[in-house]
């Protein structure tokens, strides 16, 4: 099974229209002979040292046996449980190759205190972690490597045998790591976080875990030479077409998992996606969808619905107006890698940079520093701490009310984004907001974990067009944790966070909302009844 594709409607136009131009132009070709050229020549420079992805399924081969060994070597020892500490594409692509393959892998993407002790208390005696930082700098990651090193140290474990590093050559963390001592895997610095997926970055805490990672490269390798071949019938090409190429531009895309083996494909796509193509006021917004999601049935003129399906279904007529596609994970994760760089080009953006990520992170920064006190709630209803910018908040005394009004700031082809900075495995239940919002306000909705999102659609949400509304969750949390050697707590951190992304969202002239639940449990059932 490789990569299969069907288009109807406004994308199978869109694939008429625009696929023989980009055979013309050599698209494919250029693309896996690394022409940084196509993308235009702003982008040339970037675009040089970020086109390593694809050649990762050679490039990423020596690394199998090292990992194997490693693995085996932990086996031995006694160590059977992975912990994965990582961000955005460092954690995001091993997250659904593991899932896939079901094989446990621990994910630790977050700063929530709650969260983070939880992976502290599990299984320490046979742990070992995988720390995943590509630029070595990571804020989050360095916080979390911090407390599995004091957790060892106290019980009497040498870290030096408990933790792995995955990091760019040379970065702070390779510099570091191995002057310590440390196991370290290096990836291909000429791959950006989010193409990682056929890495080290995808492949270390993957294979560790138990994955058949020369399977998935296998998988890959599959595909590759179609995509190598400037023809009609090249599958990426048809993909970013049937994405990009649309008139007008159904720029929201709703991924729907219909029958396909791959479990949660959707989260890593979505970061491939949005922060590949949010920028200069353009993109494409991705919108993980259930097969019942309410948008499915609204029928929205500007959502282009693609469906994972099993391949057996690729051959069945599409639905009206749908792409869908079906194939192997490594297949799927390389032709997606492939048009998206597709749609850059035809977006007229570079698809390799991501220029507005850093902006939540300097105002975190700052309020790190300064230490200020949080900002009083504008009101306080049924234990629910409710902040707003301007006409959010203006005269309302209630969390519906509240609700309403960030719902009225909508534009008519907008969207709205939940950000839930919590425990996302104690609070799980937040997730089924989107889709009773989505009913409410009749527009897609998006749902992002924070602060994991601010590494994947938090470019779109800044960089992309002014269409967004923002609604934040965060949480008192019943305990906290200081981050070792440091003076602020993961309490503190993840509240920095939510903050500073807010004052960066305000700053853009897009409307926010927060919601601080100060006892969860109590508060969750009250925020439900607000929102129906």
């Amino acid at each position: 099974m490789s990569f299969d594709i069907t288009v109807s409607g406004a994308a199978a136009e869109a694939v008429d229209r625009v696929v023989p131009q980009l055979v013309t132009d050599l698209v494919a070709s250029g693309i896996m002979g690394q022409d940084a050229d196509l993308w235009g020549p702003d982008a040339a420079e970037e675009s040089a040292i970020r086109l390593g992805w694809t050649e990762a399924t050679v490039i990423s081969r020596p690394l199998v046996a090292d990992i194997l060994a490693l693995r085996d070597k932990l086996h031995a020892a006694g160590i059977n449980h992975i912990v994965l500490c990582g961000m955005g594409g460092s954690s995001l692509a091993p997250e659904v190759i593991t899932r896939t393959a079901g094989v446990e892998l621990t994910v630790l993407d977050s700063t929530d205190p709650g969260q983070v002790l939880a992976a502290l208390d599990d299984r320490l005696a046979t742990t070992a972690v995988v720390v995943s930082s590509k630029s070595g700098s990571t804020l989050e990651t360095a916080s979390q490597r911090k407390s599995f090193e004091e957790a060892f140290h106290n019980a009497g474990i040498d870290p030096i045998d408990r933790i792995i590093i995955v990091t760019d050559p040379g970065s702070p963390l390779d510099v570091s790591a191995r002057a310590d001592g440390y196991r370290v895997f290096n990836a291909d610095p000429n791959v950006g976080g989010r193409y990682s997926a056929l890495t080290a970055f995808g492949l270390v805490p993957s294979g560790l875990a138990g994955v058949d990672i020369e399977a998935l490269l296998d998988e890959a390798s599959s595909v590759s030479i179609q995509l190598a071949v400037d023809t009609p019938t090249n599958p990426g090409l048809i993909l970013g077409a049937a994405l990009a190429g649309t008139r007008p531009l159904k720029n929201k895309v709703g991924i729907v998992a219909d029958g396909t083996y791959i479990v949660g494909f959707g989260d890593w796509v979505e970061q491939l996606i949005a922060e590949s193509t949010g920028k200069l006021g353009k993109g494409l917004l991705p919108v993980v969808l259930d097969t019942h999601s309410p948008e499915l049935t609204e029928n929205l003129a500007d959502l282009q619905i693609v469906r994972l399906v099993e391949s057996a279904r690729a051959t069945h007529e599409v639905e009206p107006g749908e792409i869908e596609v079906s194939g192997s994970l490594g297949a799927q994760m390389l032709t997606w890698e492939f048009a998206i760089a597709v749609a850059g080009r035809l977006l007229g953006i570079n698809p390799f940079d991501q220029p507005d990520v850093e902006s939540a992170k300097i105002a975190t920064r700052a309020l790190l520093d300064d230490h200020p006190e949080p900002a009083k709630p504008a009101f306080v209803s049924d234990g629910i701490e409710v902040r707003g910018a301007g006409d959010v908040v203006k005269g309302q005394d209630t969390v519906s009310g509240a609700i309403d009004a960030l719902l009225a700031t909508i534009p008519a082809d907008g969207y709205l984004a939940i950000q839930a900075y919590v425990d996302r495995h104690a609070l799980h239940q937040l997730a089924d907001l989107r889709d009773v919002l989505a009913v409410k306000c009749g527009r897609p909705v998006t749902f992002g974990w924070g602060p994991r999102f601010l590494h994947s659609t938090g470019q779109f949400h800044k960089g992309g067009p002014a269409i967004g509304v923002f609604l934040q969750i965060t949480a008192t949390p019943p305990k906290d944790l200081q981050i070792p050697d440091s003076p602020f707590s993961y309490g503190y951190l993840i509240q920095a966070q939510a903050a500073g992304d807010a004052s960066v969202l305000e700053q853009h002239g897009r409307p926010v909302l927060t919601l601080t639940l100060t006892d969860p449990a109590v508060n969750i059932p009250t925020l439900f009844d607000s929102v129906k």
